[in-house]
């Protein structure tokens, strides 16, 4: 079987073939795992340079040290009409020129490309090799990997989203090839469902940003597959799947309060790690969906499709295009377009009052119309009775009130309709500890 992973022609038939030794850490920039060759992210450039959409793949990093900062489910782009939502009137400032619900197909164009430019550092003329950084990942062969998740079968599909679906599988660790079903170590795979251009970006943004990220609050990545036009990303397994699943339960005990507490404080480590990298990182995508929790309930943050390296300086935003999930949008964010550290953490505000509530960020009202829960439970969470009304039921009523009031008041700092108010993501992770403490 190992054997089918070296079938392909080489351009120097004389070059030998160099074997890497095991390596200790997944994230480390120079990993192999077992007896497999190791393949550098840069070389994958020429079987993409055919694919649609796709003209150049440079995976570049540089940075400075961040300067501090002040004390279901669907993706949604600016290709579709976006009702700029009512906190927009309650915005203590806005911009003379806000960016358009409705963009030019030129203006459109332009910001995409200005994206693809971000994630492949290919503007300005710049040429691949001035820009090419030397990570390593375990590139897996597609075989492996379709044994490995029987075919891709669709009872073992145990995520679904924009960028496709993700199986689980089974691998040998010793070796990393397929296993059978219940033996060797599980993975997740995710295959990216269409061939379009904005997959395959999504695809190596991943890529790009996952491979530099190695915290205990962040999904591992153990490699990729990159054959024909599969585009494949490999991960571990996450035993318990997302927070979303285990909150829409009916009836589910697991998530009593000290285990919500949990999954919130290292959820926000995870995110705070990102926003205090060497080159901060802007999730742009945080929601509980993709918060993965492992077998004793610790949170590790998943899903970089949408990703963006932040500006080295903190208060500076990012006008882009509007992408990310309906329900965690922050105000200014759809307003403007202007992405910030901020906007991460108006969205982690709405995966807090999920965790309070048990709700999802989009309330089902008995009328079956809609609405943000942000937006109904922000003018609850300022006084005891109305914390009453939001704290999930689940939790039964020997619930401590006190603090779920302390809890909802971190919620509020969060969801602050003006940015330049919400807490660091540093802020957060302490008043949650000293929360935590009290349990």
């Amino acid at each position: 079987m190992a054997n089918c992973c070296f079938r392909k022609k080489r351009k120097d038939p004389n070059q030998s073939v160099a074997i890497a030794k095991p390596s200790t850490g997944v994230n480390d920039p120079h990993i192999s795992r077992g007896w497999k060759t190791s393949k550098p992210l840069h070389e994958i450039t020429s079987s993409l340079s055919s694919h649609k959409g796709v003209n150049e793949a440079v995976f570049f990093y540089s940075g400075k040290k961040l300067k501090p900062l002040q004390e279901k489910n669907s993706h949604v782009s600016s290709n579709t009409h976006i009702a700029v939502t009512e906190y927009q009137n309650s915005l203590p400032r806005r911009t003379s020129n806000p960016l358009q619900d409705v963009l030019s197909n030129a203006q459109k164009e332009k910001l995409r490309q200005e994206e693809r430019d971000d994630i492949y550092n290919v503007s300005n003329g710049r040429k691949q090799e001035d820009v090419l950084c030397s990570y390593k990942l375990n590139h897996f062969c597609y075989c492996v990997l379709k044994i490995a998740t029987q075919k891709f079968c669709e009872k073992n599909i145990i995520g679904q989203g924009g960028f496709g679906d993700v199986y689980k599988g089974w691998i040998d660790k010793c070796t990393m090839n397929a296993a059978k079903p219940g033996t060797g170590t599980p993975i997740a795979v995710k295959k990216l469902r269409n061939e379009g251009s904005q997959g395959c970006d999504d695809w190596l943004n991943e890529l790009n940003v996952l491979s530099r990220l190695n915290h205990p609050n962040v999904v591992k990545l153990l490699g990729f597959c990159c054959e024909d036009k599969h585009r494949i990303i490999v991960y571990e397994y996450m035993t318990k799947k997302s927070l979303e699943r285990h909150l829409s339960k009916a009836g589910n005990g697991e998530l009593n309060w000290s285990r919500r507490i949990k999954i919130a404080l290292g959820s926000a480590r995870g995110l705070e790690y990102l926003h205090t990298s060497a080159k901060p990182v802007i999730h742009r995508d945080i929601k509980s969906s993709n918060i993965l929790l492992d077998n004793a309930f610790n949170a590790k943050l998943s899903d970089f499709g949408l990703a963006k390296f932040g500006s080295q300086g903190s208060d500076t935003p990012i006008v882009t295009r509007i992408l990310g999930t309906q329900g965690y949008f922050a105000p200014e964010y759809v307003g403007t377009g202007r992405l910030t550290l901020k906007t991460d953490v108006y969205s982690f505000g709405v995966v807090l009052l999920e965790i309070l509530s048990g709700s999802g960020a989009v309330k089902r009202y008995s009328n079956g119309k809609t609405g943000d829960l942000a937006k109904f439970a922000i003018p609850l969470l300022d006084n005891k009775e109305g914390v009453c009304r939001v704290i999930d039921k689940r939790l039964g009523r020997n619930q401590r009130i006190k603090e779920a009031c302390e809890f909802a008041q971190i919620i509020l700092q969060c969801l602050c309709l003006d940015p330049q108010c919400r807490p660091t993501m540093t802020e957060v992770v302490l008043a949650l500890e000293k929360l935590e403490q009290k349990i």
